[in-house]
């Protein structure tokens, strides 16, 4: 999967550059197949955060959008004065300013032209435009001799799938983000809860700090450690049930910042995994599981977070359960059947 990635941004870095085209970044490692805990260990699906980046004389401006039930953002592309700006090879030519680059910029791959709608950065449109790409640079790669790539239909993201021979295969999915400052946080193209969100919408992903939080933890835990195969199991047996494999990793994540990793050992297996079961029952009792980033101060300090989010109030995950007493009747009885 790495290998596939590199390969396929090298080649979109050499096809789009020198363009008003966005800028790829490395692809991040994202979700619990890179995390170590996939519930569905017979279908896995590798999922990468592709970072992107404005190109030369573009910026990004991040317009925040509704909070709930997650933190969204429009993102506005907008074109800035490049005139005097010294880059290697001489002074940058301007759009905004130079007739002949304005012309240029119109006429090859554009950022603004193709990817936004009134000036916003289109998850859709972007979701389509890599689809394209990499079902056209496949045909071209020797790769393609050996493996079959097909393309799945997804709206928010670029998703296939690659086969070797008729039994070996593997789902990839990427995604993409616009990170926010030098933290951690990104604005993603990833799915919301939410029935409808707009195409120009983007929720803001805690996918990157998620994976920094667990990899802290392995560098931290005893090499025996059993926090994964805890998370696993306990995912594996939500599979179907109304209660999300996030939530339960918010739980486990916020239990690994208050219990001793010691405890963690294989011969406390099923004392943690009472731990968990116990602690996700208080909470829908309570009606109140708050966010892992927002308003957490065990939040270790090697992820960095946005000082909205540091200085922001908890974030309650269930706060539905609390305006919708059907729903916490039904979540009570979910967990019981649980």
């Amino acid at each position: 999967v790495r290998d596939l990635m590199e390969i396929f941004i090298l080649v979109f870095q050499y096809l789009f550059s020198n363009t008003s085209f966005v800028v790829l970044e490395k692809a991040i490692e994202v979700g619990s197949a890179f995390e170590g805990w996939s519930p569905r260990e017979e279908d896995i699906t590798y999922r990468l955060l592709v970072s992107l980046k404005p190109p030369r004389g573009h910026i990004f401006h991040l317009e925040p959008g509704p909070l709930w039930p997650a933190r969204n953002f429009r993102i506005r592309v907008e074109l800035v004065c490049t005139c005097g700006m010294e880059q290697p090879a001489g002074p940058t030519p301007c759009f905004l300013h130079d007739p002949e680059e304005e012309q240029r910029r119109n006429e090859g791959p554009s950022i603004l032209q193709d990817l936004c709608t009134d000036s916003y950065l289109d998850v859709q449109k972007t979701a389509l435009y890599f689809q394209i790409f990499v079902r056209r640079s496949w045909r071209i790669l020797p790769i393609s001799a050996r493996y079959r790539l097909i393309v799945l239909p997804s709206n928010r993201s670029c998703k296939f799938r690659v086969t070797e021979g008729q039994e070996k295969r593997v789902l990839i999915e990427l995604l993409f983000g616009v990170q926010e400052g030098n933290s951690d946080i990104f604005l993603s193209s990833q799915y919301t809860e939410a029935a409808y969100t707009p195409s120009t919408m983007w929720p803001e992903s805690y996918a990157v700090a998620e994976i920094k939080f667990f990899r802290h933890i392995a560098s931290q835990a005893q090499p025996d450690s059993f926090h994964l195969r805890c998370l696993q199991l306990c995912a594996r047996s939500l599979l179907g049930r109304e209660f999300s494999t996030h939530t339960l990793k918010t739980v486990v994540m916020h239990l690994l910042t208050t219990m001793p990793l010691s405890e963690w050992h294989r011969r406390h297996f099923l004392e943690r995994l009472e731990d968990i079961m116990g602690y996700l029952q208080s909470c829908v009792e309570k009606r109140c599981l708050n966010h892992f980033f927002i308003g957490n101060d065990n939040v270790p300090e090697e992820i960095i977070l946005t000082p909205e989010l540091q200085m922001a109030e908890p974030l309650n995950l269930f706060q539905h359960l609390v305006q919708d007493p059907d729903a916490h009747e039904n979540a009570l009885v979910e967990f019981e059947e649980l």
